[in-house]
């Protein structure tokens, strides 16, 4: 911004964690040992996604991996496929949680439905 204010730059609080611009993470649910062991102990956020750019960017979920109440590493994505070929999102995750047996729920705002992302075992 223009002009630049150094006082309130001073002042200003750095997160914790970013996740980049334009994904709007809308929904978050923390992990445990029901989710297999390499999902056990993070974050899964849902990015509903950007509508004003062009190049789109969310429109998927996204794993987080903690260690001690931290997290570790750079998001992974977990579940995508909501954009097509043709850059047009026929779906937007919104809110996740986990299930009693370790599934993962994942709310969809667009295609009106609720998604379970679960392992095979």
């Amino acid at each position: 911004m223009k002009p630049a204010n150094p006082e309130m730059v001073a002042r200003a609080i750095a997160p914790d964690y970013g996740l980049g611009a334009h994904v709007a993470p809308l929904g978050l649910t923390f992990s445990d040992a029901r989710m297999p062991a390499n999902y056990a102990s993070g974050a899964f956020i849902g990015q509903h996604g950007s509508w004003n750019r062009k190049d789109l960017a969310g429109y998927n979920v996204v794993f987080v991996p903690f260690a001690n109440g931290r997290p570790t590493g750079r998001p992974v994505e977990f579940l995508g496929g909501f954009v097509n070929d043709k850059g047009r999102a026929w779906g937007r995750p919104v809110g996740v949680a986990l299930d009693g047996k370790g599934g993962l729920l994942v709310a969809d705002d667009v295609g009106n439905t609720i998604w379970r992302v679960a392992a095979v075992r």
